[in-house]
């Protein structure tokens, strides 16, 4: 999956504004036989509001999923910040992980700034991309 910078700084720039609490949102895109790519970050609310965990807000979900139909576009992933832990899924972030079509991408704040994006089936990581 291809994030161009603007996305990844983008992405930086709310984790750090909403941390110490997680911050996450949907990554959209296309897909194209040379893979996908995303163009938008779509922000969500973390309506748990903890710093170790999240939950979208349903009114979220629907208007994310609303918008990137209306533009054409697909949700490519799933992404969350990490405020003081590494790049990689707990095991909570495997359990939820339910949507075999999308990635799930981490930023973490923790020991420098690090993305990376996981392809999830059945609770296992079955691919990671580095992004950052």
């Amino acid at each position: 999956m291809n994030i161009p910078q603007t996305i990844i700084d983008e992405l930086i720039s709310q984790a750090r504004r909403d941390a110490p609490e997680e911050t996450c949102g949907y990554l959209l895109g296309v897909s194209t036989d040379e893979g996908d790519s995303v163009t938008e970050n779509y922000w969500m609310e973390n309506i748990d509001h903890s710093s170790e965990h999240f939950s979208f807000a349903p009114k979220d979900q629907f208007a994310a999923l609303k918008y990137a139909r209306s533009k054409g576009l697909k949700i490519l992933a799933n992404w969350h910040s990490h405020p003081a832990s590494p790049s990689r899924p707990s095991q909570e972030d495997l359990r939820l992980a339910n949507d075999p079509t999308i990635r799930y991408a981490i930023l973490s704040l923790h020991e420098g700034i690090h993305l990376n994006s996981f392809k999830i089936l059945g609770g296992e990581i079955v691919d990671k991309e580095v992004h950052l």
